[in-house]
């Protein structure tokens, strides 16, 4: 088997339909499953990650569309990707990214991390209910069990992993991030983030921060991310960015939360499919349109990912 498939790499490289570069990134293609299993020292925080040329064809792309070119100008979209394909080449764009906007459900991802890192510590008992209630305020993006997660948890535990060093996720250096201050009821006080006063939050560069981590299984542990990712799988609403991405790639697996409220629209996903296609997008969009700029946007993304032999 091993003199077959050295024959047949042979054999296309002298036809010249893949070069050395391609080979050195076939055993990639190999890996299954996320989380990577990359050492800690060989993963590097993503704002050193930022590439030239994904940024340039990511405003490229973008500015095409004059209603998209205009909503960017005015601080009201903001887009962040990261292109997984190779764990040791990551590859980070973004456009807005430390502009924070209402994210109405999305960060609901910040209570699971705060929930998985205090089963960690054990402060919390992991029942199948706070397990079932973790599942549906993801999947269903369930308000009643987001509530009683933020319940359980206090915000005061909340903000402080959130802002814990080990992940820096809300940072006021950079322009907040990631917050939750509010009962996903009508009842209740509000704990709004210092810098904007908002009660549901995100920046896309640190919800990309948060899936990139997720990844590399580095939230909490190892297999702390692992079970976040089964968590976040299989998203039971199938708008936006996954009802794009069904079309274009519908064996992919996917990982997903999204928020709306009036004209906020909020979406973030890790796609992980064969070949190419293993992408973080985020984007935030302020606009009563919101939902048909998503399904477009990850359609626009997907094409500018693509490597050079296949377009």
């Amino acid at each position: 088997m091993k003199i077959k498939y050295s024959l047949f790499v042979i054999l296309l490289l002298s036809s010249g339909l893949i070069s050395l570069g391609v080979l050195k990134d076939l055993p990639l293609l190999q890996i299954k499953e996320l989380p990577y299993k990359v050492k800690a020292e060989e993963v590097k925080p993503l704002r050193q990650l930022v590439n030239k040329d994904l940024q340039k064809a990511l405003e490229k792309q973008l500015n095409k569309n004059v209603y998209w070119k205009k909503l960017i100008k005015s601080k009201k979209m903001a887009v962040g990707v990261v292109d997984l394909s190779n764990p040791y080449n990551v590859k980070f764009a973004r456009v807005n990214g430390n502009e924070m906007m209402y994210a109405a459900s999305l960060p609901k991802i910040a209570i699971l991390l705060a929930a998985e890192q205090t089963l960690e510590d054990g402060m919390l008992q992991e029942t199948e209910e706070i397990k079932g209630d973790m599942k549906i305020m993801i999947s269903r993006s369930d308000n009643q069990a987001a509530t009683r997660m933020i319940d359980r948890l206090g915000y005061d535990r909340i903000e402080e992993v959130l802002t814990d060093q080990r992940y820096n996720f809300y940072d006021e250096e950079s322009g907040g991030g990631l917050w939750v201050g509010k009962r996903f009821a009508s009842l209740g006080v509000r704990h709004p983030d210092p810098i904007k006063g908002l009660s549901h939050a995100a920046t896309v560069s640190q919800v990309c921060r948060f899936y990139y981590m997720l990844a590399f299984g580095q939230l909490v542990s190892f297999e702390r991310s692992k079970d976040m990712l089964n968590i976040m799988t299989d998203p039971e609403l199938h708008h936006k960015f996954v009802g794009s991405i069904e079309k274009l790639a519908p064996n992919a697996k996917l990982y997903r939360k999204s928020g709306t409220w009036l004209s906020w629209h909020a979406d973030s996903i890790l796609v992980w499919g064969e070949k190419w296609r293993r992408y973080i997008l985020v984007a935030l969009v302020q606009d009563e349109n919101g939902e048909r700029i998503m399904r477009n946007l990850l359609p626009a993304v997907d094409e500018i990912l693509k490597p050079a032999i296949l377009k």
